[in-house]
């Protein structure tokens, strides 16, 4: 159908060479006017979806080869201060002015866009809430965007490495969450914090050392999963970045420390390559 539509559209619409999100909410857009627009006064991004709209402005400017171009980069998210798109499809649309006289253009895809790739890339959710922001088209080439709401999760704030401390902030995202508590977890051992509320939204976890000691030889692996009033446990993480290997860009610290007399154990708080926060305690020989 899109090889149907496209050709027989290419006169009456404008052409989107770029339509991308890389930040995780603003819609980066260049495009190629038709011909049968020769001037503009001024242009504006039409974002609609029943009886909702959004205008965001445009810039339209002329090349050196005489041809029309357009810019326009649309902030996504009333947290933001942008367009306070809800969940669902949303129709995108070029709307030109030159005096009295206006014309609406659909914003034609012909190509998904690919982003180069590198140590990062685009941001798949948006950085404070999480939401999710992509481009997409419909049968008839006209480009969209798929708005959906951010799924419960769990995401590490920031990590405190202190001489013999580690403190957690963190943050649920997609939920409404009442008292939340966290669970360390390991091969067949399980123990329970609960969580401080440091700022509206943050909580801190005290990580508990002293009850996180192997109980053999062998190191162990400790996940933290972050408990809401009546939904399944979260597993914490750090999802909300553009980096391809958090494990490796986000690497913290180890610290050697006694959590009970005559006993050492060396514990690092890292990141799977799913960005997982996993602590790694390792006992150590040796004694104070």
């Amino acid at each position: 159908m899109t090889r149907f539509f496209l050709p027989r559209r290419a006169g009456s619409s404008a052409r989107l060479d770029y339509a991308a999100v890389l930040d995780g909410q603003t819609v980066n857009l260049h495009a190629e006017l038709p011909r049968s627009v020769s001037d503009v006064n001024r242009a504006d991004i039409l974002l609609t979806r029943r009886h909702q709209k959004f205008r965001v402005p445009a810039r339209v400017y002329t090349a050196r080869d005489g041809r029309l171009l357009m810019n326009a980069a649309v902030l996504l998210g009333a947290a933001v201060g942008g367009a306070a798109v809800t969940p669902g499809r949303w129709k995108l649309r070029l709307r030109v002015r030159a005096g009295r006289r206006s014309r609406t253009l659909p914003l034609l895809l012909v190509e998904q866009t690919t982003p180069l790739s590198g140590s990062t890339g685009p941001m798949k959710y948006a950085p404070l809430t999480a939401d999710r922001y992509r481009v997409g088209r419909t049968l008839r080439g006209d480009a969209r965007i798929v708005c959906t709401k951010a799924k419960p999760a769990a995401e590490v704030v920031n990590v405190y490495i202190e001489h013999a401390r580690i403190e957690v902030d963190l943050r649920v995202l997609g939920a409404d969450v009442g008292e939340p508590w966290a669970e360390l977890v390991a091969a067949g051992r399980s123990v329970e914090r609960p969580l401080d509320g440091v700022e509206p939204g943050v909580w801190r976890l005290e990580v508990p050392l002293a009850e996180m000691l192997p109980s053999g030889e062998r190191p162990e692996h400790w996940n933290v999963l972050v408990h809401t009033d009546g939904r399944p446990a979260l597993r914490l993480a750090r999802r909300l970045h553009d980096v391809q290997t958090p494990e490796r860009v986000f690497a913290m610290r180890k610290i050697v420390v006694s959590p009970v007399r005559g006993a050492l154990m060396t514990i690092q708080p890292r990141y799977t390559p799913a960005g997982n926060l996993r602590f790694t305690c390792v006992p150590e020989s040796g004694t104070e």
